[in-house]
């Protein structure tokens, strides 16, 4: 996982991802939602992170249910399916 400092940038900087996606090997959710967030942000021109939830005890254990999981901009935005148009328009809004 990446690590943001204070200000939202990673350690080399850069403006992190504005999409963030939990997701475990194996989830044939999370495959979907991963070809709709590439979509989408390969449309829009953002970029996206994705985190293997099984990394992390802490994570496997507050989302492990509810995967796929994306966040935009920070904010859980949807968990088991990915709306392509209900992501389009949360980026679509300015930071």
């Amino acid at each position: 996982m990446t690590t943001h400092g204070p200000d939202g940038s990673t350690e080399l900087g850069e403006t992190p991802p504005r999409v963030l996606l939990y997701s475990k090997p194996g989830c044939h959710l999370c495959d979907e939602a991963r070809a709709v967030v590439e979509a989408v942000c390969t449309e829009l021109g953002d970029k996206y992170d994705e985190v293997d939830i099984t990394t992390s005890p802490e994570l496997l254990a507050r989302y492990g249910e509810e995967i796929p999981v994306t966040f935009v901009d920070g904010e859980q935005h949807d968990y088991w399916r990915v709306d392509p148009d209900r992501l389009r328009s949360a980026l679509r809004r300015t930071v």
